[in-house]
């Protein structure tokens, strides 16, 4: 999928994939000069090709880093991050939220059809994503100031549990962080910038970690898409197409006031 439009015009952040009815769900910061710092999310429903099925708002929830989806009958429930804070510039969650998709629909973080969780008291800065291949959720959050990754049985987290089968910290030395998901007992980060004159070819990394001992396993430069104008990397997922498992990536494309979205997938994970 290449320079497609989401419902609001604003870089990608983070996406994440309905395995089972094929859909893809996006979520961007909401038009308006005043959106980052209240935390306020536009959320898009694209078919595999990206064709727009239809959209969500979510006011104050935070910065949109990265995103899960739960499958659930006919549609599925979406999990983010809410109850932003603002730093001044961005917002960013301090509890994680489940919430069916409803085409059209506004949400506010008092909205009676969220559930909220808070698996790690004083976490901040708290997001999440699905393995969809185990149905665990993994949690990146920070505890005075580092970041760190817990990982659950999604039935777990959504019966009130609290202990985690993994929690590891985040390695050093990544650049910019821009999205994470899991496969297995594999972590995967994005890190890197959008071009710029100091950054004319790219800075985007793709690392794996072992989440049984959190130690690095792979970490590479990808040069994917550099003919991209623009191209700021942004969101990971794990897609499983016919059975197989594929790590996508994004990047957001074209210009302020009209960016697109860009995803490529790679089919040998490590």
């Amino acid at each position: 999928m290449v320079n497609k439009a989401l419902h609001d015009q604003t870089v990608l952040q983070s996406f994440a994939f309905d395995n089972v009815h094929g859909h893809m769900y996006t979520v961007q910061v909401k038009n308006g000069a005043g959106s980052p710092a209240a935390g306020d999310l536009c959320v898009t429903k694209l078919s595999l090709t990206g064709t727009i099925l239809g959209h969500m708002y979510l006011m104050g929830f935070g910065h949109g880093v990265q995103i899960g989806v739960e499958p659930s009958g006919s549609s599925a429930y979406l999990w983010t991050e809410t109850d932003g804070v603002s730093d001044g510039v961005n917002a960013w969650g301090r509890k994680l939220a489940r919430f069916p998709f409803v085409n059209g629909q506004t949400l506010t973080t008092s909205s009676s059809s969220l559930r909220k969780y808070a698996p790690i008291a004083g976490a901040t800065s708290t997001t999440c994503a699905i393995d969809p291949s185990t149905n665990r959720l993994v949690m990146r959050h920070r505890r005075a100031g580092a970041a760190r990754y817990a990982v659950y049985d999604l039935s777990t987290i959504k019966a009130g549990g609290s202990t985690p089968l993994f929690d590891i910290a985040e390695p050093p030395g990544l650049g910019v962080f821009q999205g994470y998901t899991a496969l297995g007992q594999h972590l995967y980060m994005f890190d890197g910038t959008a071009y710029s004159a100091s950054n004319p070819t790219g800075d985007t990394h793709l690392t794996s970690v072992d989440l049984t001992t959190g130690k690095v396993v792979q970490r590479s430069f990808t040069a994917a898409w550099k003919s991209l104008n623009y191209r700021e990397p942004e969101g990971m997922a794990i897609q499983l197409a016919g059975g197989n498992p594929r790590l996508c990536f994004g990047f957001a494309s074209g210009g302020a006031g009209a960016r697109r979205t860009s995803i490529i997938y790679k089919n040998g994970l490590a």
